[in-house]
């Protein structure tokens, strides 16, 4: 299993077409080895993960509560809602089982049959 493709907010960036085509590095890759620096990242998810040391903000012990959380939540779009799903189904079911499920999607996102 490898949550290092998930994105903080739930996207899994492993089956994004931006992604695999190499026009977005992602949501995680590059900050660990230092080629990327957290300090400039735009997203708040992202920089309280890193900052917390979670793998998403499923991890969150506030989750409920957060208002960075409850920011991206609060977004229109229908990729939100289903972000939304992603971490809902990791808090519930795990990372190994959300990944074998997303590891067969076409985009960042998708069904959980």
């Amino acid at each position: 299993m490898s949550v290092k493709e998930l994105g903080c907010c739930g996207a899994y960036c492993k089956t994004c077409p931006a992604f695999r085509d190499k026009s977005c590095p992602g949501c995680k890759l590059g900050y660990q080895e230092g080629r990327r620096d957290i300090s400039k990242a735009k997203c708040k998810m992202k920089v309280c993960c890193f900052r917390k040391q979670y793998i998403s903000c499923a991890d969150c012990n506030v989750y409920d509560s957060c208002p960075i959380i409850l920011e991206f939540f609060g977004k229109k779009g229908y990729k939100y809602k289903k972000y939304r799903e992603a971490l809902d189904y990791i808090r519930k079911n795990g990372y190994a089982k959300f990944i074998r499920i997303a590891s067969n999607w076409k985009i960042q996102y998708g069904r959980y049959d």
